[in-house]
């Protein structure tokens, strides 16, 4: 009761207020809002992308939160590039039936697997007394289900996944080409660190150096090389020694990947967090509005296409 009373009157007000400031003061964070709103409306008129059986597989991982941000995501791809593709949507654990009739709709053929579905593919190969920091996690972390559910569906030895909040303005060849024909690790690269722990810590725990720069919002990842007994082990022992962070998967990913040689997405194309200027003039091949862009993408971005 007392916690409940301490986060009404001072966490949560404060929270907002901060949130406020970071987007330039309360009007304007309510404007944004109001653009936010816009776009989730405009995508039940996008028209329906048709997932090829025989197409590039795409993974990403969504929900009822997220599908008009995905449909706009899938939408650019598809506006883009000559190429077909086969669209996978993972379930992030909120899946309804208005989610699956509009997805059905506008991604006629795409493949949905639901939470139970993944949850059998889970204790089918991750035992729960052997994996409790995984499961946990799953639980109040869903990012880790970029990881942890989509690396344990049985079709497709590599899988590429692309976070919804991104629109493709140009074809992107190389990813394709890496889709077509992976052999290493992909990734993009980030505007800043942002791994939530010190690489000091992370370089220690899996034994190597680990990628400077990387970013999950495209990343590659062969399936049968995640070692879930080392991420079971680098969860419970980074948590331990700095705390719980909000980048977690991204600094997994990048512990993954360690110094094997990548295919490492070129940064004046595949841009994370575009600039105003990058939003308006359409500069690169993709955007992947973070922090402060998602103010360029609800009000404009989307806009454009």
């Amino acid at each position: 009761m007392f916690q409940s009373v301490i986060n009404l009157v001072y966490r949560t007000p404060a929270s907002a207020l901060k949130r406020y400031r970071h987007f330039g003061g309360y009007f304007n964070y309510q404007s944004i809002q109001h653009a936010k709103k816009m776009m989730k409306k405009q995508s039940l008129a996008l028209e329906p992308v048709h997932s090829e059986s025989s197409g590039l597989p795409v993974y990403i991982l969504t929900g009822k939160d997220f599908l008009y941000q995905t449909l706009f995501c899938i939408h650019s791809l598809r506006s883009v590039s000559t190429q077909h593709y086969r669209f996978i949507l993972v379930d992030d654990g909120t899946f309804d039936k208005d989610f699956i009739e509009q997805a059905n709709r506008q991604l006629p053929g795409a493949r949905l697997v639901h939470r139970k579905e993944i949850e059998h593919y889970q204790q089918q190969r991750l035992a729960r007394s052997q994996f409790p920091g995984l499961y946990h996690k799953r639980l109040v972390y869903p990012h880790i289900k970029k990881l942890s559910d989509i690396h344990l569906i049985p079709e497709d030895a590599w899988k590429v996944t692309i976070d919804s909040d991104q629109l493709f303005f140009q074809n992107p060849a190389t990813l394709n080409q890496w889709i077509q024909n992976p052999t290493q690790p992909l990734h993009a690269l980030d505007c800043k660190q942002s791994y939530g722990y010190s690489t000091t810590l992370m370089t220690d725990l899996c034994g190597s150096a680990v990628p400077d720069l990387l970013n999950v919002g495209i990343i590659g990842l062969q399936s049968s090389s995640i070692p879930w007994e080392s991420i079971e082990k680098w969860i419970h022992e980074l948590e331990h020694q700095e705390g719980t962070s909000y980048f977690l998967e991204q600094a997994l990913s990048a512990m993954i990947i360690g110094d094997q040689k990548s295919t490492v997405l070129d940064r004046d194309q595949y841009i994370v967090n575009p600039t105003p200027q990058d939003i308006k003039l359409r500069r690169g091949t993709l955007h992947h509005y973070v922090d402060l862009s998602k103010e360029g993408y609800f009000k404009y971005a989307w806009k454009q296409l």
